[in-house]
Formats: structure tokens, C-alpha cells, sequence
């Protein structure tokens, strides 16, 4: 469906504007009055990661006047395989400040806005107010859900993208035109169902597939050409290099939402299950070194990740089982019956989950590393490689 132009034109072009946007301005469908919505627009990025790179480099190119970035997070290096906006340069530097940086080398004239605090029910709608445009690059549920609500509240379009291994998904969730994220996922899934790039990877240049896509709806709904992704899904596999699309309706059923909640326990990032089942065996990684240099006979210790990761960095001495293999139960034919079973996982999620199988299984004694292996890294054996 054709949509307006989201936004009103800005009174003019100075005369570097017209040559920095000339090849927009010989575009009929853009022209002078699309490059003058596109100054005049305001643009909130959430998330300045693998989305958010691409999304507000191009955006910034493309002329959008005034740009906000919210984010919290600093680069890191395993940052840099994917989010193009930072450099080596930047690790350790807070994103919203590094992408600021290369916004202004891409585009001196944008103005941008940092929002260097955590998206939460209490700022959302107050951050979210100022802005035209929405677009989402954020990685969880809990988020996307806050995003998703806070627009719909608010009456605001936003555009939400996904990525994950090979695979990506776009569309544009505007309540008033069409449906929302709700529609599309009623109910967030299970705790650890569906891991994150950061547990199951994610092809670095998937992010600019995806990225560019959105900033093209962006584009398309700010100066009101084409037929924006409303109420259709864009799905994208890389391997196959297929793009293929699903319609997203309206579903009646959906509750209508009239206030923003508190979307950890929504979502729940861990089981009720796995919480008590950690909430008194959890040891430290200090601790799991101290049973392994004096106790190394009496503990059977387990690494739950996949064997992808296991190849990346390892605890010595800890044997590889997949989480799967304890939720449908084959992993219980190899634990030990005189030992007391310790397991980690990459932060401490993933082994609460097995965890609480392994309890169930009657190994009450079982406990898990909180931190995982990457606790491990900080706290025992800073030699070994992170991830």
C-alpha cells in the first residue's frame, strides 16, 4: 500500500546540500521535495550493532537531517566482524559516541542525538516522542517488544529488522496502517529457545543485507514513495540467496496495549525452572578452579555449548554435551552416578537451563558455573581467547 510522506519538507537545500544529494535529486520519485522530507526528518536508531552500523551509516548518506542513537554498550572486539561503524581504534569506547564519529565523517551536516542509557518502560516514550521514524536493531526479545509497544502507544512507524547465522528478516510495523510486531509474535517463545548471535553466530555482512533493506523503508516512508513493508514479512536466506515473502495481517485477537510493562519477566531471558534450579548451585570460576587443581577425581565437568564454540576456547578437562542432549535426555547416559556433575556454558544461561534437566534427572548435587567460560577467560585464564 502507498503510504504519505511521513514527514513535511524543510524549506530548502543549501547549495552543498544539492551537490552532496544531486543523485537523489535527479530521481523523480525523490526529487527536490523527498531530499527536503529527508533533511527535515528525525530518525531514532535502536542499537548501534549490527543493524544499527549499516543503517546509520546510510542513513546519514542519504541525508536524514537529524539522527538519535540509543545505546549503552561499548565496542568490543568481537564487535568488528560485523558493525562497520566502529574501528580498532574504538574498542573500549561507548558506540553511541564512536558511530556519532563516523556519522559526521559520512555527513558533517546531521545532527545526532546520543541516548547512552539502557531502553527501558520508564524512558521509552519520552526518548521515542521526538522522533518520526523508529528503526530497531536490537538482537532480544524483551527489547522488541518495549520497541514495539512504545510505537504503537504513540502512534509512531518503526522499522525492525533480524538477523541470525545466515538467515534475516525485515518489515515495517505501523499500528494505525497495518499490523504490529504483536501480530507477528503474539507471545515471546520459551527462555532459551531461540539463542542470540551472540550463542549462535551471525554472517558479518548479513547485518548490511539486512541493514540497507531497512533503511530503504525508512527512505520509502519519509518521503512517501513505493509500497512500504506493511503488512508483508521480507525473509532472506544467504546461502541460497533467496528472498521470499510471507503477509502479516492484523490479528484480531491481538489485546490492544495501553501501557508498557516490565518486558525481562515478559519475555524471561531465563526459565523459572533454571532459576531455582541455580539459585543455590551456582559456583564461581574460582571455585571450578580450585575443585580442579584439588578435587579433579570427584567432579565431572560439563560443557553444554555447541562444538563449534567448544573448538573456539575450552576449560580444560571438561567434556563436550550439547544443551540439546539434555533436554531430550540423551545426555544422562553419560553422566557419572560418583561424581558430582558441574556444567558451563558460555555466560551461565545455557547451563542453568541443562541444569535444571539434570536435577530433574535426580543429580541433586549438580551445580553451574555463573559466567561461564567467559568468566573463566576474566577471572582464571586471561591467556585464552574470548568470543
Amino acid at each position: 500500500m502507498s503510504l504519505p510522506p511521513l514527514v513535511e519538507p524543510a524549506a530548502e537545500l543549501t547549495v552543498d546540500e544539492v551537490r552532496r544529494y544531486s543523485r537523489h535529486l535527479i530521481i523523480p520519485d525523490v526529487g527536490m521535495d523527498g531530499q527536503k522530507r529527508l533533511k527535515n526528518a528525525k530518525v531514532l536508531v535502536v542499537g548501534a550493532g549490527g543493524l544499527g552500523s549499516p543503517a546509520l551509516l546510510y542513513l546519514a548518506a542519504a541525508g536524514v537531517g537529524t539522527l538519535g542513537i540509543i545505546d549503552f554498550d561499548v565496542v568490543d572486539e568481537s564487535n568488528l566482524q560485523r558493525q562497520v561503524i566502529h574501528g580498532q581504534s574504538d574498542v573500549g569506547r561507548p558506540k553511541a559516541e564512536s558511530a556519532r564519529d563516523s556519522i559526521k565523517e559520512v555527513n558533517p551536516n546531521v545532527e545526532v542525538v546520543l541516548h547512552q542509557d539502557r531502553l527501558e518502560s520508564d524512558n521509552a516514550l519520552e526518548i521515542f516522542a521526538d522522533y518520526d521514524l523508529i528503526l530497531d536493531g536490537t538482537d532480544n526479545f524483551a527489547t522488541r517488544y518495549l520497541v514495539n509497544d512504545a510505537c504503537v502507544i504513540l502512534n509512531k512507524p518503526y522499522v525492525w529488522g533480524s538477523i541470525y547465522r545466515f538467515d534475516g528478516q525485515v518489515s515495517v510495523f505501523w499500528n494505525e496502517y497495518g499490523p504490529q510486531y504483536r501480530d507477528l509474535y503474539p507471545e515471546p517463545p520459551p527462555p532459551g529457545m531461540v539463542p542470540s548471535c551472540a550463542e549462535g553466530g551471525v554472517l558479518g555482512v548479513l547485518c548490511a543485507s539486512i541493514g540497507s533493506v531497512m533503511v530503504n523503508e525508512a527512505i520509502k516512508l519519509i518521503t512517501g514513495i513505493g509500497d512500504p513493508l506493511v503488512g508483508r514479512l521480507l525473509i532472506f536466506d544467504a546461502l541460497e540467496m533467496t528472498w521470499r515473502e510471507v503477509k502479516v495481517r492484523k490479528d484480531p485477537e491481538t489485546e490492544p496495549v495501553t501501557e508498557l510493562i516490565d518486558y525481562e519477566a515478559f519475555c524471561g531471558a531465563v526459565s523459572e525452572e533454571a532459576t531455582e534450579a541455580a539459585a543455590d548451585s551456582t559456583i564461581t570460576a574460582p571455585e571450578l578452579k580450585d575443585l580442579l587443581d584439588n578435587k579433579p577425581d570427584e567432579i565431572f565437568l560439563v560443557d553444554v555449548r555447541e562444538k563449534n564454540e567448544y573448538e573456539i576456547v575450552s576449560i580444560p578437562g571438561a567434556t563436550l554435551i550439547p544443551k540439546g542432549e539434555f533436554l531430550n535426555g540423551k545426555a544422562f547416559e553419560r553422566l557419572p552416578q560418583d561424581k558430582r556433575v558441574v556444567l558451563h556454558c558460555k555466560s551461565g544461561v545455557r547451563s542453568a537451563e541443562a541444569l535444571a534437566a539434570v536435577k530433574a534427572a535426580g543429580f541433586a548435587d549438580a551445580v553451574h558455573v555463573g559466567g561461564g567460560v567467559l568468566a573463566w577467560v576474566n577471572q582464571v585464564d586471561p591467556s585464552l581467547p574470548s568470543y
